[in-house]
C-alpha cells in the first residue's frame, strides 16, 4: 500500500509519495519504528525536489573552511572545504559524495563585498580550484572584481578531489606511442573501434553504474546550486568558460531565479540537436580554420622559425614531420598522436603560438629533446598522469551520459570521412576520442532545452570569432535563447577563453557587469587582443 512520508529538512517541507510503512500520527509525534534508515535512503522524489532538500541541508551545514591540504598544491591565502551532495538527486537521502571547494576572500571592505563568484573552467573534467589564485596573486585584470567578490572554485563531481572517477589505469592511459589517429585502412578503423568499446567498458568497471549514470551536466548544475546554498548566497554569481558555459546555461534554465550575475565565455552551442555529437563535428571545422591561422603566423615569422615562408610550406613541413614520426616515433615514444596532442595547443590558445613554433623549429634544427620534453609522456609523473586520466574519464562520462549518440558505426564513418577530406587536422582524433559514447554502458539522457525563463537576469556572453574549441555559432545560439542577454564579440581573434586576456574593450565591460550589473544597450564588437610576436623578432 502506498503511503506518504513527510520530510522536513532545514525548514523546507517536502512531501513525496513513496512506498513505506505507515507514518506516525500527528497526535503522537512519535517516530515510527517501522520506517527504517534503509527506507529513508530509498525515498524517491523528483530531481527538482531532491535539489531543494540537498540545498537546505547544505545551507544548514555551511562550509567548514580550513587550510587547504598540502598535496592539493594551492596558493597561500586560499581556504578549502567540502560540500555534500547526493549522487542521485532522485534519492536525496541515499548515497552522497563530497565536493572539494576553495575560496579566496574578497579584498575590499565589508561594504564593497557583493558575495561569492563561482567559476568553472570547462572540460568537462577540469578543476576550478586554481581560480582563487587570481585574487591571491593580485592579478591586475581581476583586481576590481576581487574587492567585491570572494573567488570560489570547485572540483565538479567525479573530478580531482571530488570522488574522482576512472576509466583506465593512468599509466596505460599515457603510454606512448599510440596509433596514428588517421586510419590507413578498414583494419585501422576496426582497431580503434575495439579500443573505444574497451574504454567504455572500463568506465563501467572502474567507476560503477551508480556513479556513472549520474555524471551529467544537469546534476553538476544541481551541485552548483547546493554549493550556492552552502555559501549562504541567495543568488549565484557565476563565470563559466568553455564547457562551463553549457553548465551555466543549464543552471540558468533550471534555476533562473537563483541567478544574480552570469558571464559565459567561449560558448558551447546549447541546441539539443548539437549536444554532443554534432558539436564535436563542428569543432573539426573550426580547429582547421585556427590551425590555418597559426600556420600563416609561423610563415610570417619565417626569419625566426625557418619552417616555411608561406602557410602552404609550413603545412607541407607539418605533414612531413607527421609522416616521419609515424614511421619512426621520435625517441621511440612520440608518434602522430603525441604530436597532435602538443601541436593542438596552437589552435586553442594564441599564447601558445610562439612556444609550439619554437619547439618545432628547434627540433628541425636538431634539438630532439625539446620536442620530447613537450610531447612525450612522463611515466614517472604518477600524480599528473592520474589527473590526466581522470580528466579524460570525466569528459567521456559527462558527454556520453548527457545525450544520445549514434550507435551505428556507418554514421561515424560517413561523417568523419567526409570531414577529414576538407578539415584533416583534428577530425579523426576527435572521432576516436568520442567513440566510446557509441557503446556507452549506462542510459543516455535527453539534453536540457536551454531557454530563459521568468526571473533570469541579463546574462553576459563573451566570444571570439575564430575560437576552435567552441565555434562562434554557439555564442549566437545561446544569445538567441537567452532573452535580454548581451553579446560581446572579439572580432578576428581565436583564443579559447577571452575574459582572462588583456583587451580593455572586454575587460572594462566584464568589470562593469560584475560590479554594477550593467550591460551595453546593444551588443558590442571589440577588436582583437594583441597578436603574439616572437621574442627573437
Amino acid at each position: 500500500m502506498r503511503r506518504t512520508i513527510v520530510l522536513v529538512c532545514a525548514g523546507a517541507l517536502v512531501a513525496g509519495a513513496v512506498a513505506a510503512a505507515p507514518a506516525a500520527t500527528a497526535q503522537s509525534h512519535r517516530p515510527d519504528p517501522t520506517v527504517t534508515p534503509a527506507a529513508v535512503r530509498s525515498v524517491t522524489v523528483p530531481e527538482s525536489v531532491g535539489v531543494v532538500i540537498a540545498a537546505a541541508n547544505a545551507a544548514r551545514a555551511g562550509i567548514d573552511w580550513a587550510a587547504c591540504p598540502d598535496d592539493w598544491g594551492l596558493a597561500a591565502g586560499v581556504s578549502c572545504g567540502r560540500v555534500t551532495v547526493p549522487v542521485d538527486y532522485r534519492k536525496p537521502f541515499g548515497a552522497t559524495v563530497e565536493l572539494a571547494v576553495d575560496r579566496a576572500a574578497s579584498t575590499g571592505t565589508p561594504a564593497q563585498r557583493q558575495g561569492s563568484l563561482i567559476y568553472n573552467p570547462g572540460g568537462p573534467g577540469a578543476s576550478g580550484l586554481r581560480f582563487p589564485v587570481r585574487v591571491t596573486s593580485s592579478a591586475a585584470l581581476w583586481k576590481a572584481t576581487a574587492k567585491a567578490y570572494d573567488f570560489v572554485g570547485f572540483d565538479p563531481r567525479g573530478v580531482g578531489h571530488s570522488a574522482p572517477i576512472s576509466c583506465e589505469d593512468p599509466q596505460e592511459y599515457v603510454k606512448a606511442p599510440k596509433a596514428d589517429p588517421v586510419p590507413d585502412s578498414e583494419a585501422d578503423k576496426l582497431a580503434q573501434r575495439k579500443l573505444a568499446a574497451e574504454y567504455a567498458a572500463g568506465c563501467v568497471e572502474r567507476t560503477g553504474t551508480r556513479m556513472l549514470s549520474q555524471m551529467t551536466t544537469p546534476n553538476t548544475a544541481r551541485d552548483l546550486d547546493v554549493i550556492r546554498a552552502a555559501l549562504h548566497e541567495k543568488k549565484l554569481n557565476y563565470l563559466g568558460v568553455s564547457y562551463g558555459t553549457y553548465l551555466g546555461a543549464v543552471y540558468a534554465t533550471l534555476f533562473p531565479t537563483h541567478v544574480r550575475r552570469m558571464i559565459v565565455d567561449s560558448v558551447v552551442n546549447p541546441a539539443q540537436d548539437r549536444i554532443w555529437y554534432r558539436n564535436n563535428l563542428d569543432q573539426d571545422v573550426a580547429f582547421q580554420g585556427r590551425w590555418d591561422d597559426w600556420e600563416a603566423w609561423v610563415a610570417k615569422y619565417d626569419s625566426v622559425y625557418h619552417l616555411g615562408d608561406t602557410a602552404a610550406k609550413v603545412e607541407t613541413k607539418w605533414l612531413a614531420l607527421r609522416a616521419a614520426a609515424k614511421s619512426h616515433p621520435i625517441g621511440g615514444v612520440v608518434g602522430p598522436n603525441e604530436l597532435l596532442g602538443f601541436f593542438q595547443n596552437a589552435p586553442y590558445y594564441d599564447s601558445s603560438w610562439a612556444t609550439v613554433a619554437s619547439v618545432w623549429s628547434r627540433y628541425e634544427a636538431g634539438d630532439t629533446q625539446a620536442l620530447l620534453d613537450a610531447a612525450a609522456p612522463d611515466l614517472s609523473d604518477t600524480a599528473g598522469n592520474t589527473t590526466a586520466e581522470n580528466g579524460n574519464a570525466i569528459y567521456t562520462a559527462v558527454e556520453c551520459t548527457d545525450a544520445k549518440w549514434p550507435t551505428d558505426w556507418r554514421i561515424w564513418d560517413r561523417d568523419n570521412t567526409a570531414l577529414h577530406a576538407k578539415y584533416p587536422f583534428l577530425t579523426w582524433e576527435n572521432a576516436w576520442l568520442n567513440l566510446p559514447c557509441a557503446t556507452w554502458g549506462v542510459p543516455q539522457r535527453h539534453p536540457v532545452d536551454v531557454r530563459s525563463h521568468r526571473g533570469l537576469p541579463d546574462v553576459l556572453i563573451v566570444q571570439s570569432t575564430r575560437d576552435a574549441a567552441t565555434p562562434y555559432t554557439g555564442a549566437l545560439e545561446l544569445h538567441r535563447r537567452l532573452a535580454g542577454s548581451r553579446l560581446i564579440t572579439e572580432q578576428g581573434a581565436g583564443s579559447h577563453g577571452v575574459t582572462n586576456l588583456v583587451n580593455p574593450c572586454i575587460n572594462s565591460r566584464v568589470d562593469d557587469y560584475l560590479l554594477t550589473g550593467r550591460t551595453d544597450a546593444a551588443d558590442v564588437v571589440c577588436g582583437p587582443h594583441a597578436t603574439p610576436v616572437p621574442a627573437a623578432s
